[in-house]
């Protein structure tokens, strides 16, 4: 009798529950997606590769020929916390766990077609596992340029440990206990969960394995687990800091409402035409294309040494602006304030991108110093917004992001600097990009461009 009534307590807690029959199995309200015998609640789409359990594994087998293929949940989830192990044990076999996936079965002639948010597995020597990618829709979200200290945390050929966190907008990522990637995005409310086999380039990859196993998922009492570290955070949200952002020292620049912590450069106050702000967006309007010689320069009224800046951009098209930083307003010249410019230019049909050297004046570049290495697959079309960053550490180190991708980097004051400056246009001025501190200038070069989301922190 004693037996009896404890295994009721047992049960009635639900501390451990155990279905029969291959049923999976709830624990501390935690269910277990896979029964580890077989594919009982999954369905294989979009592709022709192969999944089947073996002793308690999913292997997933590449098969030449097929696009993407995922095994989906039937079940639709809205907000969970979901881990899994998974292993690949080639640099070929790309994969990823579809979080709120979604499924379009008409797509590509009725072949069906997965989109939606993909946490990676990326074994190649790029390294960007644990990062969120858009899946057939948006690409990159969260690539782990923003996170560099997470390349290390994949281990090819063993089983690495992945938690999610899907929490109204907000999707986080750990591997093998490393915290990794920060999105808050709201395009998709529920989802399927599902495990990639990526398509192969060569056949004689096919036969190539993925495995996934103790693949787990928490719908209720939900204990978000908090980052330690500060990382970086891509925030979809409009001109809006998470609790986590604001405890780590971010505040916002542009508050999506007025002109409040900017005024127009070597002006006393906010240009009175020209900078409208509407919806949440502040905009150069469109003048005659000329630099700075309508509404003017807008400048930060606070000044920055080593900070880390967020800022997204909207280009119409053949527009030309740029983010400059380190500008003290000093030089008391006839157009664009000087500074060190983040070149925002449509490449392709504004002239400017053809002069400089090797492309130096280009979308992303260090203006007229430094050529950003980007690629077209990273670049937003013109009328899209696109994500800009730089980062400049207490030591002068200096980077510049377009859509989460490094793009170049270099150091102030250094030789080589001072050598690129030496055959600029900026040769002129003393120490030019050199100063202690300055100002964020948003340009005014004739053309409408867009602004949001610009978002600042100190760093000590």
């Amino acid at each position: 009798m004693k037996k009896i009534q404890n295994l009721f307590l047992l049960l009635a807690s639900g501390v451990v529950l155990f279905g029969c029959g291959g049923e999976p199995k709830v624990e501390d309200d935690w269910k277990d997606l896979f029964n580890g015998k077989d594919l009982s609640g999954w369905k294989p789409v979009a592709g022709t590769a192969t999944f089947e359990v073996v002793d308690g594994v999913i292997e997933g087998s590449a098969v030449a020929g097929s696009p993407n293929t995922f095994l989906i949940t039937e079940e639709q989830y809205g907000d969970f916390i979901l881990e899994l192990d998974l292993k690949v044990e080639h640099e070929t076999s790309n994969s990823g766990v579809m979080a709120r996936g979604q499924f379009d079965p008409t797509a590509r002639d009725g072949k069906g077609l997965v989109y939606g948010y993909q946490v990676e597995a990326d074994p190649s020597d790029r390294a960007w596992s644990g990062g969120v990618y858009d899946e057939a829709r948006r690409g990159w979200l969260y690539p782990l340029d923003l996170n560099p200290a997470a390349k290390t945390a994949f281990k090819m050929g063993e089983f690495n440990h992945y938690r999610i966190e899907v929490i109204g907008d907000e999707i986080k990522t750990w591997l093998n206990g490393q915290e990794v990637a920060y999105v808050v995005d709201d395009m998709d409310k529920t989802g399927f969960i599902g495990l990639q086999v990526h398509s192969i380039r060569n056949p004689e990859d096919e036969g190539n394995k993925t495995y996934f196993k103790n693949v787990k998922i928490k719908t209720t009492n939900l204990d978000p687990q908090p980052f330690n570290s500060s990382i970086y955070v891509v925030n979809n949200r409009l001109n809006t800091l998470t609790d986590y952002e604001k405890n780590t020292g971010w505040n916002l620049l542009f508050n999506g409402q007025n002109s409040d912590g900017w005024k127009g450069a070597y002006k006393d106050s906010f240009p009175d035409f020209g900078w409208p702000v509407n919806e949440g967006i502040l905009t150069i309007a469109a003048s005659d294309g000329k630099e700075s010689a309508n509404a003017g320069d807008i400048v930060t009224i606070d000044e920055f040494s080593a900070f880390d800046l967020g800022f997204e951009f909207k280009l119409t098209e053949g527009a030309n602006s740029g983010l400059k930083y380190f500008v003290t307003l000093s030089e008391g010249n006839k157009g664009s304030a000087i500074g060190l410019e983040y070149q925002i230019l449509d490449d392709e049909k504004h002239p400017d991108a053809k002069m400089g050297r090797d492309g130096n004046r280009t979308l992303s570049s260090l203006y007229d110093l430094i050529t950003a290495d980007k690629q077209p697959r990273f670049m937003k079309p013109i009328g899209e917004w696109n994500k800009g960053r730089v980062v400049v550490e207490p030591n002068n180190h200096v980077t510049h992001y377009l859509n989460g991708v490094k793009v170049l980097e270099y150091d102030r004051g250094s030789q080589e600097f001072r050598d690129l400056v030496a055959i600029s246009k900026y040769k002129i001025w003393p120490n030019f990009g050199e100063a202690e501190k300055g100002h964020i200038l948003l340009q005014d070069h004739g053309n409408e461009v867009s602004f949001k989301n610009i978002k600042i922190k100190t760093l000590q």
